[in-house]
Formats: structure tokens, sequence, C-alpha cells
């Protein structure tokens, strides 16, 4: 257990999922978006399934505290859209070499980047929304970035609803996103020993974000998560086309 990971690469692994944390509990999502591509760098192994379980916890505080704006209309059917692309995410992590998933990587930031820039007026319904669930699995799977296909289908939402609905989702999601690595043979016990040594970042996260709630612009918030996110993006490609 002690040479699981090195103390320097557990530190900078912990001030990633901090900030990660924070993101997302003040704007619904983005641990993921932001930690993945970096966590990714530091350590492979920390991708996605540590994420994942990172993701459950701070959005089951999360729900916790926004509890009474939770509306859960429909979202079943993105829950039911995350099983096959789950699965289809998970065939991904077993076939690709470790280059092609960094670069993965750094396009679903990118793409998730793009998406959040973009305005869309989409049909909240029973199709669109399985089918953000498809898409979210695939990326949640591979990168644990489920977020932003749901994110940007509900983004007609107030922010409580909006950080409810999401946390709401992503605790299933991950479950079920945790199952199917289970049943792949990717999530291993050393993946839970990590998540267990990054657990008190996600806690510490929630605890500052709780001071926040209310005091900090959401615009600029979202506005310096998407630099960063594009900034990760790009030096993972850089890294990844080298070791091609």
């Amino acid at each position: 257990m002690f040479e699981l990971i090195a103390p320097t690469t557990l530190l900078l692994a912990s001030v990633i999922i901090f900030f990660g944390a924070i993101t997302q509990s003040l704007i619904g999502f983005g641990l993921a978006v932001v930690a993945s591509p970096l966590l990714y760098l530091v350590d492979p192994d920390l991708v996605p399934a540590p994420v994942i379980v990172m993701g459950f916890f701070i959005s089951l505080l999360t729900l916790y505290r926004e509890r009474g704006a939770l509306e859960f209309n429909g979202l079943q059917y993105a829950l039911l859209g995350r099983i096959p692309g789950g699965f289809l995410g998970a065939a991904l992590l077993i076939f690709a070499p470790q280059p092609i998933l960094g670069l993965a990587i750094a396009g679903i930031v990118a793409a998730a980047v793009i998406l959040s820039l973009l305005k869309f007026n989409l049909a909240v319904n029973r199709k669109s929304l399985f089918a953000a669930g498809v898409i979210s699995g695939v990326f949640g799977n591979i990168a644990a970035i489920g977020g932003p296909p749901l994110a940007i289908l509900l983004s007609g939402k107030d922010a409580r609803q909006f950080r409810a609905a999401l946390s709401a989702f992503f605790i299933f999601s991950s479950t079920i996103a945790l199952a199917i690595l289970a049943i792949t043979g990717l999530l291993e016990l050393k993946h839970l020993w990590l998540s267990l040594m990054l657990l008190p970042s996600v806690l510490l996260g929630y605890i500052v974000a709780g001071r926040l709630v209310g005091k900090v612009d959401k615009n600029k918030t979202r506005s310096m998560t998407l630099i960063l996110c594009s900034f990760s993006a790009l030096v993972l490609t850089i890294k990844s086309l080298i070791e091609l």
C-alpha cells in the first residue's frame, strides 16, 4: 500500500482533486473535467476509476446540500443510456494503447469546453435524455467526464435545481460506471486505495465551496474552469503525440 503512489504524486493529485471538488460543488459539474487530464499526466492509474469515486462522493455531498431543489423528472432515461455507453467506453479502455487514451481524454475535454461555450436549446424528453446518457457513458468510462452532455441539456434550470439534478444523476451514473469497470476487469483494489487516499481532498474542497456558494461569480468560475481545461487538454495532447 505504501508503494502504491509516490508522496509527491499524491500531494499533486490531492491539490488537483481539491480544486476539482470546489468547481463541481459550485457549478454542479467539473471535477472530472478539471481533474482527469491533469491526473492522467500525473499518473494514468488515477483515471478513470478514482476520479469516478471522487465524483460520487462530491455529488453525494452536493445533493445533500441542495436536496430541497431536487427534481428527478426523466433522469431515469439518461441513466438507462449510461449502460450501453459505459460498456462502449470500457471497450475502448481495454483495447486502446495509453497514448491513444491520452488523446481521447484530451479530445473529450476539448469537446466539453466547446460544447460549454455553445448555446444549445434542446428539448428535454426521453430521447434526448437517453442520448445524453449514452454519450455521458462513453465519456464517463473513458475519462470519468460524464457531466457535460447532461449539463448542456439541463442548462435551463436555475442554479440550485441544476446542481441537485446533476448530483443525483452522478450518484447513480457513477455506481453504474464502477460496476461496468468491475465487470470488465478495469476496477482493481489499487484504484480503491487511491480513492481512499484522495477522499480528504474532496471533503476539504466541499467545505471550502460551501463558504463560497452565493459569494463568487458563477460565470467567472466557469470561464476560469474552461481556460484551465483547455490548457490541460493541450498539454495532454502534446504529451500523447510525443509518446505515439
